[in-house]
């Protein structure tokens, strides 16, 4: 008899450009999608929806148990970042933000989070990013201090 594992994990991830600028352009973000979505499947996840805006990415994975979170991130930014700088897309210097959040969730909630994440657009119209990242901190009540939050630009 063998023991196998059984789970079902879902995350949220979000993470910015570097001082949050404005750098992911329409003409390009679904390349960087598409490579993104591509890492997570060579990682052994299962990429359940991606989107942003400009200066910042949702995305939902079906996670495995074995896959050590903080990795994975790190992979998906150094990876994206050095794709971005190789074909180019910016003409401006292109990081990643330090940190980001991961927010989980039950398999009864997938279909609002997806459907979040593919309106991410619409939902920027009428909320920023620091309202939006502030707003999912106190939702999952996580405790956080402003001097520890991504930098922002306020524009």
């Amino acid at each position: 008899m063998s023991v196998s594992t059984f789970s079902q994990i879902y995350i949220q991830i979000i993470f910015a450009c570097k001082g949050r600028e404005s750098l992911i352009k329409k003409d390009w973000e679904e390349e960087l999608f598409k490579y993104i979505t591509g890492i997570v499947q060579n990682k052994g996840q299962k990429m359940l929806a991606i989107n942003g805006v400009s200066d910042h990415v949702h995305f939902l994975i079906g996670m495995n148990p074995s896959c050590c979170l903080s990795d994975l991130v790190r992979e998906i930014k150094k990876s994206s970042n050095t794709f971005i700088k190789e074909k180019r897309f910016s003409k401006y210097k292109f990081e990643w933000q330090q940190g980001y959040g991961a927010f989980s969730y039950s398999h009864s909630s997938l279909d609002n989070v997806i459907s979040y994440i593919q309106n991410q657009k619409e939902h920027h119209k009428q909320k920023s990013f620091k309202e939006e990242y502030i707003s999912f901190l106190k939702k999952f009540e996580i405790d956080f201090e402003d001097k520890y939050l991504f930098k922002w630009i306020h524009k």
